[in-house]
């Protein structure tokens, strides 16, 4: 692949994306865009510490009109923009849509293959380069009206895939993690519109990107200390049984140490996003999130 196309790819989608919202056919504003910027140009991404956004996810329009809110100087350089999962039979259906997301630094990924997939296997790769790395960690986009509702009638954020969980417990070193909450593109884009209109953004919508703190930098390897801690507690008490029994142990401690390893960890990111998305959304968001 020709080096060049990749930044001409995203280049162009931002900029248009950009004079999309600059001659106000959509109003976007941004709040904490200085935690992601300060997260780009840190230091530590040059000793492998990769960054990891997490959004929820509620149009087909989030990726890329949500970038509009970078700085135009962003798009040229492929270490400042992120990388992504795509879904395959969403974005990848024919030669030319794989061709532009591909480019579009979009990784295809297979529903119901797994979080041992080439996809997951690539952003952990890519994170382990000190890049950038966009999660929707739902998985796919729920629009307000189909969030899954509390007893009161507000809106819950459905779980996250243990995707998320995976990929951060799987790099070399703990990326830095910056929960994400937009708002709007859901009346952008909505679902539902008859042919030919579900395939144009409305104008004039009011659109907001919110970037929260960074999760603490030992919130993830609490967990995992944790957890491993757990785990010795448990190996230590099989010691007495025979080979066979100490193996055949052994290897089902490990595939549940790893499963609550995905399991804690995606809750953790999955609380960060809620919260923020409590800050900016309020009571349109019931007080307690969903739990896995």
């Amino acid at each position: 692949m020709p080096s060049f196309l990749s930044p001409a790819t995203v280049t162009a989608i931002g900029l248009t994306c950009k004079t999309f919202c600059a001659l106000r056919l959509a109003s976007l504003s941004v709040h904490g865009l200085h935690h992601i910027e300060d997260a780009l140009h840190s230091e530590q991404r040059y000793r492998q510490q990769g960054v990891v956004t997490v959004s929820n996810h509620i149009s087909t329009l989030d990726d890329p009109v949500t970038w509009a809110c970078l700085p135009a100087s962003y798009y040229f350089k492929s270490r400042l923009t992120r990388w992504t999962l795509g879904a395959s039979d969403i974005m990848f259906t024919n030669p030319v849509f794989s061709t532009f997301f591909r480019y579009g630094q979009v990784l295809e990924t297979f529903r119901g293959r797994g979080i041992y997939q080439p996809a997951v296997d690539t952003a952990i790769k890519k994170l382990n380069q000190g890049d950038w790395v966009h999660l929707y960690g739902e998985g796919k986009v729920n629009q307000s009206k189909t969030y899954t509702s509390g007893e009161d009638g507000r809106a819950i954020l459905p779980r996250f895939k243990w995707g998320v969980g995976r990929i951060l417990s799987s790099t070399l070193h703990p990326p830095t993690i910056i929960p994400m909450w937009i708002t709007g593109f859901d009346k952008l884009m909505p679902e539902g519109r008859a042919f030919p209109f579900k395939f144009f953004p409305r104008i004039g919508t009011r659109l907001s990107v919110t970037f929260g703190e960074p999760l603490p930098a030992d919130e993830i390897t609490n967990v995992i200390r944790r957890i491993s801690v757990e785990h010795e507690k448990k190996l230590s008490q099989n010691r007495n049984k025979d080979q066979l029994g100490r193996d055949q142990e052994k290897e089902r401690d490990r595939i549940e140490f790893e499963r609550r390893v995905r399991v804690e960890i995606t809750d953790v990111v999955h609380r960060a996003v809620w919260k923020l998305g409590r800050s900016v959304a309020g009571d349109s968001l019931a007080e307690e999130p969903y739990r896995t």
